[in-house]
């Protein structure tokens, strides 16, 4: 089994009332309960936006330096993800669409390296 990263930028979701975004999570718990049942799930979290930043942080002479809020040049923020742990790229790929159609908003899937010999 292989682990995937799915998720979508907040910035690909267009304005929803309150009652729309109620709905969004209803369908959306509704595929990840499908997930936990295929016993594929692994964790999973929305609602992250440009105001849920806490901090960047980068190295700077062997310390970590902190700022306040994401790079001023930072364009797309998190909007939420789900990991799955599938067989394939296909498996996750199916996921990713149940999740786009369920939400009606893009999806990103991404692989995570397997371990690496020593």
């Amino acid at each position: 089994m292989t682990e995937y990263l799915i998720a979508f930028n907040d910035e690909w979701v267009p304005e929803h009332t309150p009652e729309q975004l109620r709905e969004k999570a209803i369908a959306g718990r509704q595929v990840i309960d499908e997930m936990k049942a295929a016993g594929v799930f692994l964790f999973t979290n929305g609602g992250i936006d440009a105001s849920s930043v806490v901090c960047s942080v980068e190295a700077r002479d062997g310390e970590p330096i902190f700022t306040d809020g994401p790079y001023v040049e930072t364009k797309e923020h998190l909007g939420g993800f789900a990991v799955v742990d599938v067989p394939d790229d296909d498996a996750a790929r199916y996921w990713a669409g149940r999740l786009a159609v369920a939400l009606d908003w893009p999806q990103e899937v991404h692989r995570f390296p397997g371990p690496r010999a020593s």
